[in-house]
């Protein structure tokens, strides 16, 4: 994708978002470290403009919830090497009775989004958790399934979606990955 076709597409998601929404009062955008978040901010600004009102905005930090971190993963393979940075988590909202509106860049096998889950009812109990993503690439192996798409992405296991914003990467792109290229 292109950075016209991703503001085309995060655009669109939004409205989306509204029209799934749209009575909603305690409406939050909650992005997923780290593209997540980036992400997060674009709906966030989209929503809020659209409607004429002010959402809230926040970030959530999965690190200590990931299940391929510590002594032994849940999928019984060793951890990765080195320890991710924790990032801090930002909800200035109180998570009770709000309906939230997790989201992430990719989604792939479903770990990610139930450590956000997680994360999230850590902090209380939400109306409900929606979820958005800007690809869905398949290959998951928990039973979640996106509200909001922006673009289904049909991959090989052995290949992977890159996602680049200005924020973090100085260019706006959505790339595969071939195993070969990297």
């Amino acid at each position: 994708m292109t950075a016209e076709q991703i503001s085309r597409t995060i655009t669109r998601l939004a409205h989306e978002i509204i029209e799934k929404n749209p009575d909603a009062h305690d409406l939050a955008i909650v992005g997923i470290h780290t593209r997540g978040a980036f992400l997060g901010e674009r709906l966030h600004q989209l929503v809020c403009a659209a409607r004429g009102s002010m959402y809230t905005l926040g970030s959530i930090d999965i690190t200590l919830y990931r299940d391929d971190v510590g002594p032994r993963s849940a999928t019984g393979v060793a951890p990765i090497a080195v320890a991710p940075a924790v990032k801090g988590s930002d909800l200035p909202f109180t998570v009770e009775n709000a309906t939230i509106v997790l989201v992430d860049d990719v989604l792939y096998t479903g770990r990610t989004i139930r450590a956000a889950i997680d994360a999230i009812f850590d902090l209380g109990r939400p109306a409900g958790v929606q979820l958005a993503v800007l690809v869905d690439r398949g290959h998951r192996v928990l039973p979640i399934r996106p509200d909001f798409v922006g673009k289904n992405v049909p991959t090989a296991q052995r290949e992977r979606i890159s996602v680049r914003f200005p924020e973090s990467d100085g260019v706006e792109e959505v790339v595969l990955v071939r195993a070969e290229e990297e």
